[in-house]
């Protein structure tokens, strides 16, 4: 089977690095991956497009009508792109079937704001008139993780092309496949070659080229914080832009006055979807101690419900497919085994153990993959123990919950905000007042009441801290990230009024004006 290629120049082309398996039992994928001097090749496309001006000054109402035809052209190749996505991911086929078709919106928000901006004018005195323009960077490099390949790609693009930009994406080397298929469907779309450009490869190979490049204006990444602050380093030394979607572990509150089922419901969707493997995942759970007997009854019986339907992703059947690879296994293993060592801390509720067997849904062999299940561990005495697990702080990007009781309203926010990580937290209650005081005092970017994970494009998302990352994504911010200003102001006096008032060195004057 021919190896996935590059797209470059508006057209498949062969990288220069190692090939990069990708993993997957069934069809043992390959892909070219993107040397240093693949690298330079298509910022070098990339900023002769943008320099020719065929895309970067194409007007507002062409590059709205392109991401429009996007938005088409994608929902005609989502036979293709979903089983793809479930092939490299490993996440259940039902959640692709959720997530994919969504994607059109942020093609359709940022034609939309494209056609409904306004330019403003500033009040100026005398007889000028100042008003300002959005005008795009030049070449900007967006790097994206494994867990949504097609939606975080998705939304970085859409703001970045509809602002007139020239983008090099690298998608993650454990899921570049359906990032390279976007190429002939935005190509298709009108989007002109060398405007846009993937090359899949390694962090410290094709990653550190991309965003070491003199010639890049931004870099906008969805990572780790570790390597969002590295790559942060090298951006800021070209005095480039950064944008940078990093770590999570956040909170979901459950007060005495939620509805148990619905919470219950909500952390099942909150820590569960995509294996747990989201930025957002809510992984430390807070419940009131007057309520904390029932709801674990309920999550008890929620995770059981969700391990016994696993099984092949591509069964429609399947409530949660497997982690992405060995490794991120280890790591989840690693933290609940560190977690579990201390009883007299820690008691395991469910799961806590790589699965094996066979599924009963559909036969699937579960030790041929990475399959783990739902687990929830309820943390003894928090509000009196300084001895935090690692499991409370870290990220493990799994299907790994912790739970912890809270007497008060301000334990619970206390509790809540004892992260470095600051980007989404959740909160559970019928009460309307308890819901808006605890909003505000949660420091996390976005909060969510009686739901969790809602994304919407116009809705801005990014962290509250460093830790979480800098800047957001969607919304208006977003599209403004990816452009500059320039503020044009225009002399409408006539000649003679200027010749009598603009004589700066005209002797004898009095009274100059400046500014």
């Amino acid at each position: 089977m021919s190896a996935y290629q590059l797209w470059v120049d508006g057209r498949n082309t062969v990288g220069h690095g190692d090939l990069i398996p990708v993993e997957d039992p069934a069809t043992g994928e390959t892909c070219h991956s993107a040397s240093a001097s693949d690298v330079d090749d298509a910022i070098a496309v990339a900023h002769c497009a943008f320099k020719s001006g065929v895309w970067a000054k194409a007007p507002r109402e062409t590059r709205a009508s392109v991401l429009e035809k996007a938005a088409a052209l994608l929902t005609q190749h989502l036979p293709t792109l979903i089983p793809l996505e479930v092939q490299q991911t490993g996440r259940a086929v039902r959640e692709m079937n959720a997530q994919v078709p969504s994607l059109v919106r942020w093609f359709r928000y940022y034609a939309a704001v494209l056609r409904t901006e306004e330019r403003p004018v500033l009040p100026t005195s005398g007889k000028l008139h100042n008003w300002l323009e959005r005008v795009p960077l030049g070449v900007v490099v967006q790097i994206t993780p494994f867990n949504h390949p097609l939606l975080i790609a998705v939304k970085k693009l859409a703001p970045a092309l509809a602002a007139g930009n020239s983008v090099v994406l690298k998608p993650s080397e454990l899921t570049p496949l359906t990032s390279l298929l976007l190429g002939p469907i935005l190509k298709e779309a009108g989007v002109p070659d060398g405007v846009f450009n993937v090359l899949p490869g390694l962090g410290p190979v094709t990653g550190k080229a991309l965003v070491s490049h003199p010639l890049v204006r931004k870099v906008d990444v969805t990572g780790g914080t570790a390597a969002g602050r590295a790559i942060g380093s090298i951006v800021g030394a070209n005095l480039a832009r950064y944008t940078a979607e990093l770590g999570g572990k956040a909170p979901l509150i459950i007060f005495e006055k939620a509805n148990l089922d619905a919470a219950v419901n909500g952390i099942a969707f909150g820590s569960f979807i995509a294996s747990g493997q989201t930025c957002v995942a809510a992984t430390r759970i807070l419940v009131h101690q007057s309520v904390l007997s029932d709801l674990v009854s309920r999550l008890r019986q929620k995770c059981e419900s969700i391990a016994r339907r696993m099984g092949s992703p591509t069964n429609p059947d399947s409530s949660m497919g497997p982690l992405v690879s060995s490794r991120q296994l280890a790591k989840v293993e690693a933290l609940v085994g560190e977690t579990l060592s201390r009883p007299e801390l820690a008691q395991l509720l469910c799961g806590g153990h790589r699965m094996s067997g066979l599924s009963p849904l559909d036969g699937t062999d579960f030790s041929k993959g990475y399959f783990y299940p739902p687990t929830a561990i309820l943390l003894q005495q928090m509000g009196s123990r300084p001895d935090r697990p690692a499991l409370w702080k870290e990220e493990a990007f799994g299907p790994v919950i912790v739970l912890a009781a809270f007497d008060t309203e301000e334990q619970a926010v206390q509790l809540a905000n004892e992260t470095d990580f600051g980007l989404g937290a959740g909160i559970w209650t019928e009460d309307l007042g308890q819901a808006f005081r605890v909003s505000e005092q949660v420091e996390s970017g976005i909060v969510w009441v009686n739901t969790h994970h809602r994304n919407d494009p116009s809705s801005p998302w990014g962290g509250a801290t460093s830790e979480s990352g800098v800047g957001s994504e969607n919304g208006i911010d977003a599209y403004h990230a990816y452009t500059t200003t320039k503020s044009i102001i225009i002399n409408y006096a006539s000649a003679e009024e200027s010749l009598a008032s603009d004589d700066w060195f005209k002797e004898g004057a009095d009274g100059v004006r400046y500014g």
